[in-house]
Formats: C-alpha cells, structure tokens, sequence
C-alpha cells in the first residue's frame, strides 16, 4: 500500500507511515490487527496516537462487525486442501492439510517430521485435481533439515501418471524415467522451493516476516506461495530459553512468530506446517508420556495438531491430537526411500 493510503489515518505523517511500512504494516488490515502498544513501540507515538491509529484502520478496513454463517460458509470455500498422497491420512485430515491454518506435526527423533516437510513441499505443486495447490513452497530450516537429494527421490517417488502430468504442464520435454528428463524436472521442482536457514530465534522470527514478503510478491505469479514451512519451530527457544526464569519471555516471543505465520495464511491462502519437538511427561504411568513442548500458547495457535510414532520397519502411526470440526483417529503410512507410502 503506498504511504499517502496510510496517511489517511488520524497521526499518521510521512515518517511515521515510513516506520510502520519498514515493520511490516503495510495495509489498514495489517494495523487493524495490531494492539496500540505494539504499534506505538514500532512507529515511536504515543499509545493515545496509536489507539486511535488502530481504531481507524479497523474501521477502514471493516473488520470489527460480524457476519453471518452463511458468509463464513462462503468464506471457507475458498480453503484448499494440500493432499499427503496417501488416502488414509488425507481421509483422517479431511481431506488434507487445510490452507488459512496451522498444522503442527510433533514426534520423537527419527519419527519422519522432517520426511512430512519434504513430501508436502513436493505435494503442493501439483494441480488441484491430484490433490496439490499448484503452488511454491518456503522452508524455513532451523536444524539444518533441508535436503534437496530427497526432494529428488520424492519426485521420481510419484506416480507415473503424475510424473507424465507434470512434465506437460511445466512444458518439459521427454519421457518418464529417462534421466536426463527427470533430472530437469527434479530441478524445476526444487526452483518453487524457497529454503533459508534460521540461526537463531530472532532470526527465525525475521524470516517469517520475509516469508509473507515473498508470499505478496509472488501473489500475482504463476506459482504463488501455497505452502510455508518451519522445521522446527521451537528448536531455537528451546535452546535459547532455558529455565522457568525465561518461560515467560520464551512463550510471549513464539506466540508472535506463530501469530505471523498465521497472518502469512490467511492473507495468502496458505497452508502453514510447523513441526514440533517433545519431551518426556515423568508424572505419566500410563500410556505414552511423550508430548509436545510450547506449552498452551502452541496448542490453543495450532488448528490441527498431529502426532507422528514410529512403529515396526518402516511403518508410522499418523494420529490426528487435536482439529476443530474432525474426531480423533489414527492412519498409518511409511517412510520410503520414494517418500511417504500408504501401508
């Protein structure tokens, strides 16, 4: 939104629209969201100024009445759905995972969160009538998760059929299972895939705000920004927050990244998976003590919550913890050198 827009607000001058565009308010509905003391902290007025900042953005933006549930109806239309290709796990997600939410996948080391990451990375190009967004992907690694070789082994994993379609709809010449072919659709695969590793938790938090930068840029495109990922969201605040000194601080800081990573979804339509790590409950003497960390701030953001536990050979149990309008229940999958297979 250009600077003389937001300079329509009651306090807002030149400078000020310049602070407030640099941090990431671009739109009435961007300040509308804000709290006062957020914005006075970032655009230095007063929180009087800021208040009133807020209310007339909210105002101009129309977002502070209700409406009915047939609009809502309407609204959730839109919500696409992101297939893992494996129909007893999209049956169990209802369908799949959904655009405008959070999808936490949490389990032990070498449960195959990290296996969910790539294979949803590779999903989400496909066109909608395979089960796909028909859009790019941005993986935000903060354990140095990303590897590129597996992307390659999960595309030439797919289906022939898909395979076939992909190669004409990217206008690549050549035929299923000649290397060379396959090789350059690996690579076109890997180009709609935006990777950058996160050092630590501010810089996590930074990428997610160059997250829905290159949402908004790439809006316009042939291959939006459909899929954002975190791997792992919480790895960094845990080994930066130790102790009950730092919960506080710890959780009010994750509930900010993972409120904008929210935003990113709901202004761009994009399905946002964070995987999580655990921890072991020693007050648990039935049944399995593992749960997630992050607290109530990472269950209550979370909309759907789905639990990954290894089983025999290569199987694993998918389970669906927590989602607003699905029951409970478990799928199981497994982990091959091709990606994720059904049973």
């Amino acid at each position: 939104m250009p600077d003389d827009d937001l300079q329509t607000l009651p306090g807002v001058g030149p400078a000020t629209a310049d602070k407030l565009i640099d941090a990431g308010f671009e739109s009435f509905q961007s300040i509308a969201v804000a709290s006062p003391s957020e914005l006075s902290n970032t655009a230095d007025v007063g929180e009087s100024t800021a208040s009133d900042v807020v209310q007339a953005a909210r105002k101009a933006a129309n977002i502070d009445g209700f409406e009915t549930g047939a609009s809502v109806l309407q609204r959730r239309e839109e919500i696409g759905k992101l297939s893992w290709q494996i129909d007893e796990v999209d049956e169990l997600l209802g369908g799949g995972m959904e655009t405008q939410s959070i999808t936490e996948v949490y389990g032990e080391f070498g449960a195959g969160k990290s296996q969910v990451t790539h294979q949803v990375a590779v999903n989400v190009q496909l066109p909608h009538e395979n089960g796909g967004l028909e859009g790019g992907a941005i993986f935000i690694d903060t354990e140095d998760t990303f590897r590129p070789e597996r992307i390659d082994d999960m595309v030439r994993g797919l289906d022939d059929d898909l395979l076939a379609d992909e190669l004409e709809r990217r206008e690549i010449e050549g035929t299923v299972g000649d290397n060379e072919t396959m090789e350059t659709l690996v690579e076109d695969f890997l180009d709609h895939i935006h990777v950058a590793k996160a050092f630590n938790s501010n810089h996590q938090m930074l990428l997610a705000e160059k997250a829905k930068d290159l949402s908004e840029e790439s809006e316009e495109t042939e291959w939006p920004v459909r899929m954002v990922c975190v791997d792992s969201l919480t790895a960094h605040f845990r080994a930066e927050y130790v102790g009950r000194g730092s919960l506080a601080e710890r959780q009010q800081k994750l509930n900010k990244h993972l409120h904008d990573l929210m935003r990113i979804g709901d202004l761009y339509n994009t399905s946002i998976l964070v995987t999580n790590q655990v921890q072991s409950n020693p007050d648990s003497y039935f049944g399995d003590p593992t749960k997630p960390i992050g607290g109530n701030i990472l269950g209550h953001t979370s909309t759907f919550r789905i639990y990954i536990r290894k089983s025999k050979n290569n199987k694993r149990i998918v389970r669906l913890v927590d989602a607003p309008n699905l029951a409970d229940g478990e799928a199981v999958m497994r982990v091959q050198g091709e990606g994720l297979k059904p049973e």
